[in-house]
């Protein structure tokens, strides 16, 4: 129950910051529709050369700095940065480097018995003549397939270090982490984006755990094996989420080390399976990870779901990154992550 009231009182702040920012982008109002940017998170590499100003946080969830949102904030000495800041300008587009094709897919899920929508990343100069590992990047409730791309900036930030030499190309799946919207959905006027578009399942919960768990294993990922050039094994596949996608990328990453090798949760929400000892029932499963990142900023009033699962692991001897930068809830804060977290990835 106390779960389920977490979950809707996210979703309704989500919802109202949406709306919000929608109304401050058509009205022109940037001051309204920007938060100011306070300190962030991450560089495994400082960037020698000055890129300018980085893209400065989407407004819309999380934006306006409502980082206690969720409830009292209580920081303990693990509680710090791991990494240093990222290099400005690293996640704003560059015309003068390669980019990647970013573009809608429609598939049949068979255990859903819908017809549903993703985006797929290939990085520049895509070829089915080599084979690519993958990234699988999930959502938060207040977004679609689209947020990592036009609320983050999740594709510019991977031409960037791709441009740099820092990662290896890599093709990137953006699923719709509400099993319950359809392409139907997406379609019909003003039910695409926002925390209210739930298609048949509405708002509630359960169309983000279960059977968005059997959509990404029995129907994302075989489709993605079968049409695009990738490696199908574990090590070479990734899965990380902000927010409702932090706490799907747990409940399912951490359980199905056969399936991912390295798996990131950013300011992991409510939906993440509580308690820890639920979450992970056998520790020695998630040893079996070669990375396991919990990111959150010390601004976000959901960091006590981060904090325990941190806790857990490190009682347990699991080993993972426990990184808290000076964000909130917001797009900053993800952006962040997925720069850091990609180049730890296919080590």
């Amino acid at each position: 129950m106390k779960r389920a009231l977490l979950f809707a009182l996210l979703a309704a702040i989500m919802a109202g910051g949406t709306c919000s920012a929608q109304t401050a982008r058509a009205s022109g109002d940037t001051k309204a529709a920007v938060r100011r940017v306070g300190p962030t998170l991450l560089a495994v590499v400082q960037d020698p050369v000055g890129r300018g100003a980085a893209a400065p946080p989407a407004a819309g969830r999380g934006a306006g700095g409502r980082g206690g949102f969720g409830g009292p904030i209580e920081l303990g000495p693990d509680d710090k940065p791991a990494f240093p800041d990222p290099p400005a300008g690293f996640n704003v587009k560059r015309d003068n480097i390669p980019h990647g094709e970013l573009t809608p897919v429609e598939y049949d899920s068979k255990s859903l018995g819908t017809r549903r929508r993703m985006r797929i990343y290939t990085p520049p100069a895509y070829s089915a003549s080599r084979k690519y590992p993958v990234l699988y990047l999930l959502h938060g409730i207040g977004g679609t397939d689209t947020e990592w791309t036009e609320s983050c900036h999740a594709n510019h930030i991977i031409d960037n270090l791709l441009a740099e030499g820092k990662i290896q190309p890599m093709v990137m799946i953006f699923p719709d982490g509400n099993s319950s919207r359809t392409v139907a959905d997406l379609a019909a006027p003003g039910r695409g984006a926002g925390a209210a578009a739930g298609g048949r399942g509405g708002m509630g919960m359960d169309a983000w755990l279960t059977p968005f768990e059997n959509d990404l294993l029995k129907d994302i990922i075989p489709y993605v094996d079968s049409h695009y050039s990738v490696y199908t094994d574990r090590d070479h596949r990734a899965l990380a989420g902000l927010s409702m996608g932090g706490g799907q990328t747990l409940n399912i990453g951490l359980v199905h080390p056969e399936t991912f090798a390295w798996v990131g949760g950013f300011s992991s929400a409510p939906d993440t399976r509580q308690p820890p000892s639920a979450l992970v029932p056998d520790p020695s499963v998630p040893k079996q990870l070669k990375l396991i990142w919990l990111g959150c900023g010390n601004k976000d009033g959901l960091i006590r779901i981060s904090q325990g699962v941190h806790t857990y692991l490190k009682e347990n001897g699991v080993p993972h990154i426990w990184h808290v930068d000076g964000n909130a809830h917001d797009t900053t804060e993800w952006d962040n992550n997925l720069y850091l977290f990609s180049q730890h990835l296919f080590k």
